[in-house]
């Protein structure tokens, strides 16, 4: 478990447009496409595919609820699969009916229940969320959200100032398999054992978690004709073990949410992907 006196305190200047500088997921002229994946075999730690630039780092959207299912369980607000569960109330001001529900952490995980996370998050309060981000190493670690609205707790990885590559991404799933994370071998159990699966294409069957946004245009506003889809997770086929991350964003022909799009291209492509090492 995170060691409480790594808590930095106090929170930290809101972000914004500032925070979007440098690559990735900044407010840019750049409209060309990017399609990026990362295979890993985690027996060797070697790269079975990497393709694009997978260094580039965008907003991790829902696939953020995987490190949160890290700090939740480690920290002791989740419990197990089902507990805690947490009504909804008006309060959370979802925008998605279907998300209106009572939530565990299964549901959480499997529906990708925004307001789940924000309440999570909200119990942690920002010096705890903080310090486990930066002892994750998670991504460029900033949380200080929108600029002027010191919504870091809760929003910072929505299309705001949290942002995260997807060789990052593999690199976390790896630490969590080979348990060199600073959290309880329980959180690491736990949020693996409550991510949902799916079978892919070669007899592999895939965990992971889907994340859906929109990229910014030069003036920091949204643009929702570039939508922002992420993939990431594990594989497992005859013993094997792969990681795996694909990032897809800026393609005005995505059809849908670009999450559901990149999960879809994975399911598809992973055997192949592999077959190329």
């Amino acid at each position: 478990m995170i060691d409480r006196r790594q808590f930095t305190g106090g929170l930290l200047l809101a972000g914004g447009l500032g925070a979007f500088a440098g690559k990735g997921f900044a407010a840019t002229t750049d409209t060309s496409p990017v399609v990026c994946t990362h295979v890993r075999d985690l027996a060797t730690g070697r790269a079975l595919f990497r393709d694009g630039p997978c260094d580039r780092r965008f907003s991790p959207m829902s696939t953020f609820k995987f490190p949160l299912a890290l700090m939740g369980f480690d920290s002791g607000i989740l419990k197990d699969t089902h507990d805690p569960r947490w009504d909804y109330r008006p309060e959370y001001a979802s925008r998605m009916e279907q998300q209106k529900i009572a939530t565990d952490p299964t549901i959480w995980l499997r529906e990708s229940i925004v307001w789940y996370s924000q309440e999570l998050t909200r119990r942690m309060g920002m010096e705890r969320f903080k310090a486990y981000v930066d002892a994750l190493d998670y991504g460029n670690r900033d949380v200080r959200g929108n600029l002027g609205r010191n919504d870091g707790l809760t929003e910072s990885w929505l299309m705001s100032s949290l942002t995260i590559s997807t060789d990052e991404q593999v690199q976390l799933l790896s630490r969590v398999f080979a348990r060199t994370l600073p959290v309880s071998g329980h959180a690491c159990d736990m949020t693996l054992a409550n991510m949902p699966s799916f079978p892919a294409d070669g007899g592999w069957t895939v965990w992971g978690k889907t994340g859906s946004g929109w990229l910014r245009d030069a003036k920091g506003a949204v643009d929702r004709t570039r939508p922002l889809g992420w993939f990431i997770g594990w594989a497992e086929k005859d013993g094997r073990r792969v990681v795996f991350a694909r990032l897809e964003a800026g393609d005005p022909q995505t059809k849908g949410f670009g999450g559901p799009a990149a999960r879809a291209a994975v399911l598809a492509k992973l055997s192949s992907m592999i077959g190329k090492a």
